[in-house]
């Protein structure tokens, strides 16, 4: 194997005249320049990451915190990510938390320790020893989907979004509408659509049954479970559900379908994610796209300003989103 020694003693040159050119750093005359990489390139020498990071303290590697790798939204915002990071020369290192935050935990400590730049938190509970450990931290860690307290967060405009669904449920003069969410530990997809879902029905002067609001855990079956419940347990049942992911949407119309409900005439349904699923269930779902990887593309930028501009003071990015109006709305 190729060392910096060789490359040294083939180009006539000292190791430290070698790790100029390497580092692009110091002065080097243009003919040793020349000489030292037509030796690199004969040779195929590629720099030990090992010790790169060792000279110059970084490893050029983010650690990525998902609360599910499996979905779409994390493939989308890894994508989005992955794409930034790696103008700047920089790798990802994934990690899973499903959906829980002791290993949200876990694995901000594991990432620090393996010495990575930074970290970026795709975050869904934000708890209180969750933020004491982030603001422990002594890496860069930036967060998207919550606003975490003392650090750069990129979110997305949960409130506005479910209430411009309710909105045009009730102006396509839908009055009993059901809602299906999540935990409200989940601050952004359980609390604040939940929160601008009940605004909306007041503001209309709407009535909302406590039987018309149920909950799910982010899954096709739960979504299922509670369509079951609203329609089991409702004295009237609801002209349209509002389900806070196209997830939870789309097991609401499975059982709407098993029941022969016909979607949209008798109820119609909407989502929040769009889903590719959601364009080919049948009929295809009304939803909201979150440009999912434009946000992890604007995440990866706020990290880059803090490992790259030595930017320190947090800032809050609040994401753009789309209506997609499909056939399961009448």
């Amino acid at each position: 194997m190729v060392t910096i020694n060789d490359i040294a003693n083939l180009s006539g040159v000292s190791r430290t005249t070698v790790s100029r050119v390497l580092n692009n750093s110091g002065y080097v005359s243009e003919s040793a320049k020349r000489k030292v990489q037509e030796i690199i390139e004969s040779t195929g020498y590629v720099p030990s990451e090992q010790a790169k990071s060792l000279r110059t303290k970084q490893t050029k590697v983010i650690g990525v915190i998902l609360p599910k790798i499996s979905t779409e939204t994390a493939s989308r915002v890894v994508d989005g990510i992955d794409k930034k990071l790696s103008e700047h020369g920089y790798h990802i290192l994934l990690a899973n938390a499903n959906l829980n935050v002791e290993k949200e935990i876990e694995h901000l400590r594991l990432l620090q320790s393996r010495r990575v730049d930074g970290i970026i938190l795709v975050a869904t509970n934000i708890e209180t020893q969750l933020i004491k450990t982030i603001q422990e931290m002594n890496v860069p860690v930036v967060a998207l989907g919550q606003e975490v307290p003392g650090i750069s967060s990129v979110v997305y405009d949960d409130y506005h979004a479910a209430y411009d669904v309710t909105s045009l449920l009730i102006e396509k003069g839908h009055k009993r509408i059901g809602f299906i969410g999540v935990s409200e530990t989940d601050r952004a997809v359980g609390f604040e659509r939940k929160r601008a879902f009940l605004d909306a029905m007041k503001a209309y002067n709407l009535d909302v049954y406590s039987a018309w609001i149920q909950e799910g855990v982010f899954d096709i079956h739960s979504g299922g479970q509670a369509m079951k419940t609203i329609l089991e347990e409702s004295p009237q049942s609801p002209t349209a559900i509002f389900a806070v992911t196209d997830r939870l949407a789309i097991g609401a119309m499975q059982v709407i379908k098993e029941k022969n409900i016909d979607i949209p005439k008798q109820i119609s349904v909407v989502g929040i994610g769009a889903s590719d699923l959601s364009k080919y269930v049948s009929p295809s779902l009304t939803t909201v796209d979150y440009y999912n990887e434009k946000a992890g593309i604007e995440t990866a930028n706020l990290m880059i300003e803090q490992l790259v501009k030595k930017e320190e003071k947090p800032k809050k990015l609040l994401m753009s989103y789309g209506l997609i109006l499909r056939d399961s709305l009448s």
